[in-house]
């Protein structure tokens, strides 16, 4: 996604350039920056209100603290605090952009989260990851506060996140924490105290820590599957090179690696990878994986190319229904966004597609019940197997999804989609749900800049994909040795309750 890396680029230069300005904004700046932000939820968020959040109240509670001024860092922060409480996953996960809180200070040792607590890591002289201490791997407290209440208010962009993914970011920032401590308003001392607990939790152990610079902090915890792919451009997801390893086949169990979304203009040898590898195990594979965790998302592309050989050729399934918020009638901009999207609306269907949108509508119980003068009609997307599918290359065996609370975006939309149909089963745990046809915007003064959803996006069950995700079928959870990096227990457990189906 060239484009992506050029919206990148240029967000970069508006960092650089906002470093050399004043980091002290006036009360009449901040005033027509809030106005100009209330103006554009009103017109543009699809989420604003929805889950009862009045966002004017705390827009005029911070503007009657101020004075005469305040920091551009103290502004972002309430910005995208703010934003983060009104349920729109793109908004939050992609925070306001545009200030830096000139962090210098971390704690040591690399956090990382298992079975819902916190194990402490260190590397070894190896370099390999290592439990800081074997009889006390949990952190339990955070100098005399509980981790769980800790946790709980160092990730406020994420606050609407699904549980998951919410302590999984939040567990990674544990490292930062200067940033911490300006978001709890406590001083923050030269040494801190941590408290490790022992595998019950019951018998623990202080340690005093000095803080670092930023020159010795540790890379914060991430899968290592995630760390592969990590620095692979948009581009390079057209090399042969790069799109190989994607793919494997053994004791006839096929896998597929989705790191990102990736644009059919774009990577056209992935996606004629994705056709021939579909076609040559078609016959000498006894079942499928697609493992799309932790990638944050791209296009429906992708979706739709797997749909040619996963949905029955005989079948027609209504996958996601999405409503516009924009001026009445939709505009031929926002038509064609939704089509990007293979989305529709009712009279844009055949017949047959008609019929089995009617029915569905009948049972379908959305958790909004959205403004008819401000949002559009329903459009739907759809998996029209008659349309998709060659009866020839259908796949009718068992395929698991794979996906984790990093899953995002157009990557969360793809197992919705998939979920219930038959053959199909989610693995892994709830992802971190989005679909908001998103749109930047940029404050006048502060140049607070940042991403906006314009797009109430409903899965098949009626809840909305922000702020739930979509619930595995197969629940399975990392453990020690995948924390560790010693392997990835997830991928081979679910290979072997494959293996014990079908032998």
């Amino acid at each position: 996604m060239k484009f992506k890396t050029l919206l990148i680029t240029l967000f970069g230069l508006l960092v650089v350039n906002l470093q050399a300005q004043s980091n002290w904004l006036t009360k009449k700046e901040i005033t027509q920056d809030i106005e100009f932000l209330v103006k554009s939820l009103n017109e543009k968020s699809s989420y604003a209100y929805l889950n009862g959040f009045d966002f004017n109240q705390d827009l005029t509670n911070y503007l009657k603290k101020i004075k005469d001024s305040t920091r551009l860092e103290d502004f972002g922060m309430f910005v995208t605090n703010t934003l983060a409480k009104i349920g729109d996953r793109h908004s939050s996960l992609n925070k306001i952009r545009g200030y830096n809180l000139n962090e210098s200070l971390f704690l040591p040792f690399i956090y990382a989260p298992l079975n819902n607590k916190v194990v402490v890591l260190n590397k070894n002289q190896n370099k390999k990851l290592e439990l800081l201490n074997d009889k006390f791997p949990y952190l339990k407290k955070i100098d005399g506060i509980d981790i769980n209440d800790f946790l709980q208010k160092i990730r406020p962009e994420d606050i609407k996140a699904p549980i998951e993914t919410y302590f999984t970011y939040a567990v990674r920032d544990i490292r930062d924490i200067e940033k911490n401590y300006i978001l709890l308003n406590k001083h923050l001392p030269k040494e801190l105290k941590l408290t490790l607990s022992n595998l019950t939790t019951k018998n623990d152990t202080i340690l005093t820590v000095s803080l670092i610079g930023k020159s010795k902090r540790q890379r914060p915890w991430d899968e290592r599957f995630e760390i592969d792919y990590l620095f692979v451009k948009d581009d390079d997801y057209n090399k042969p090179e790069v799109i190989e390893r994607l793919f494997t086949i053994k004791k006839s169990i096929a896998y597929i690696k989705i790191p990102e979304m990736a644009n059919k203009d774009e990577a056209p040898l992935l996606f004629d990878k994705v056709n021939s590898f579909m076609r040559s195990i078609h016959k000498n594979s006894k079942a499928l994986i697609i493992d799309v965790r932790a990638n944050k998302g791209g296009t429906r592309d992708l979706l739709y190319e797997f749909a040619k050989y996963l949905v029955n050729p005989d079948s027609i399934h209504v996958i996601n229904v999405v409503k516009q918020i924009t001026s009445l009638p939709l505009s031929k901009k926002f038509k064609k966004n939704l089509h990007s999207r293979f989305l529709f609306s009712l009279s844009e269907l055949d017949s047959e597609e008609q019929i089995k949108v009617t029915d569905f509508l009948k049972t379908f119980i959305p958790i909004y019940k959205l403004d008819e003068n401000k949002y559009s009609e329903y459009y739907f997307g759809l998996l029209n197997g008659k349309k998709l599918s060659k009866p020839n290359f259908y796949y009718n065996k068992p395929v698991y999804i794979l996906a984790n609370e990093k899953t995002f975006s157009a990557a969360s939309v793809f197992v919705s989609a998939f979920k219930g149909i038959p053959n199909i089963k989610i693995v892994g745990v709830t992802t971190d749900g989005s679909s908001g046809n998103s749109e930047w915007i940029d404050l006048p003064n502060s140049k607070l800049f940042g991403k906006i959803s314009t797009m109430v996006s409903f899965q098949k069950n009626g809840k909305t994909l922000d702020g739930y995700g979509t619930k595995p079928d197969i629940k399975l959870e990392r453990d020690i040795k995948q924390v560790l990096w010693q392997s990835d227990t997830q991928l081979e457990k679910l290979q072997n309750l494959i293996l014990s189906k079908i032998n």
